[in-house]
């Protein structure tokens, strides 16, 4: 009875022990995570929405962008229908907006709605601007249809290759030139927007 006594007793002494050295170990660090270079998808203070988030075609998605590389990316025709940047962006080379995107809406008869965005500004929860910002390229070519650029400056010349472009709270400090008068009659702009340059039609 004795030894039985004794064992049992140095059996709860080692259980002790082994929980006390188990409730002091470290814990691992938790991992951090970590974000693609140059696209950083923060719904709440950029303007995209993205309606194709859980699996729709790609071209109802949104990119947000920081870096030229990936301003490139989201503009051409594999990119996405709305463009969002989130700093000044200056790139020394001629760029072309290209594609045909819809945003995720239907019209009053069921079809697509056929769209493209440059949005040069963040906003917050209500949809209040809270920074704009400049895209400075020498040359920015319009292709894809019903395409706007909106509540920012842009620092060079819009070539328009396509009807109903858009300027929506947009200065552009240079020339707009379109390529025929067709594309020319339906361009648009807000009072809020201003072209310190010529729009006139150049083939």
């Amino acid at each position: 009875m004795k030894r039985l006594r004794a064992n049992a007793f140095i059996l709860a002494l080692i259980f002790i022990i082994t929980l006390f050295a188990g409730c002091n170990q470290p814990s691992a660090p938790s991992p951090t995570p970590k974000s693609s270079p140059g696209t950083s998808m923060q719904p709440t203070s950029s303007p995209a929405q993205s309606p194709g988030a859980t699996g729709e075609d790609v071209k109802t998605t949104a990119s947000i962008v920081n870096t030229p590389e990936a301003f490139e990316k989201a503009i051409s025709k594999d990119g996405t229908w709305i463009i969002c940047l989130l700093d000044d962006l200056k790139i020394d080379k001629e760029l072309t907006l290209e594609g045909e995107f819809t945003n995720g809406k239907k019209d009053d008869k069921g079809n697509d709605v056929i769209q493209r965005k440059i949005a040069l500004y963040t906003q917050d929860e209500n949809r209040n601007i809270t920074e704009r910002f400049t895209l400075t390229v020498p040359k920015l070519t319009i292709k894809s249809p019903n395409a706007s650029i909106q509540h920012g400056t842009v620092k060079g010349d819009i070539y328009v290759d396509v009807n109903n472009f858009q300027l929506i709270d947009t200065t552009v400090e240079g020339n707009v030139y379109f390529t025929n008068e067709s594309h020319k009659s339906t361009f648009s702009m807000d009072d809020k927007s201003k072209i310190t340059g010529v729009q006139e039609v150049k083939k």
